[in-house]
């Protein structure tokens, strides 16, 4: 069986009244879900590891699901944020192996390659965002700073920082 939203949405609300055979069938179909979410994401050999991540940190998290919300896009976050950090340790187990003569070696190279990719992708962005994301996540001013520098309020600041992040992650992961 394959559920649709508003059957695990009824199926969560259940298990939140304590169901556990309603349970045990949101756990089964959040899985198989899961697994369809992950196989792209993931090489096969991690992805049982990374959906069983995923459906602990649902268990622990099901008291904060909302019954008058979607249960998928709840889901599809968790499964984000647990993916996230699953690179993160990925790759820092990766970059640990390195040996010595493996050792990164620094070269103004990378340092343009970065600033042509990010300029690539600023061009998306409306100037007042790009702006903002140079001022306060690139060369480290603070919100103020960055206001004084732009004429910017501080919370257009922070707005123009958060929906131009959130535009260039979708055009990362639409790449």
């Amino acid at each position: 069986m394959i559920a649709d939203e508003a059957t695990l949405a009824r199926l969560m609300a259940a298990a939140q009244k304590g169901d556990k055979p309603a349970y045990n069938v949101l756990l089964s179909e959040a899985g198989m879900w899961l697994e369809r979410y992950f196989r792209r994401r993931v090489p096969p050999h991690q992805l049982d590891d990374l959906v069983q991540d995923v459906l602990m940190a649902l268990h622990a998290k099901r008291n904060t699901y909302d019954r008058s919300r979607p249960f998928l896009p709840w889901l599809a976050a968790i499964a984000r944020y647990r993916w996230v950090d699953h690179l993160r340790k990925v790759y820092k187990h990766e970059s640990d192996l390195l040996e010595d003569n493996d050792a990164y070696v620094d070269s103004d190279e990378d340092v343009i390659e970065a600033r042509v990719s990010l300029e690539r992708l600023f061009v998306h962005l409306p100037s007042s965002q790009a702006e903002a994301i140079e001022l306060v996540k690139i060369e480290g001013l603070s919100i103020h700073e960055a206001s004084q520098k732009t004429g910017q309020s501080e919370s257009l600041v922070k707005v123009n920082i958060h929906r131009g992040l959130k535009k260039l992650s979708a055009l990362v992961e639409k790449a």
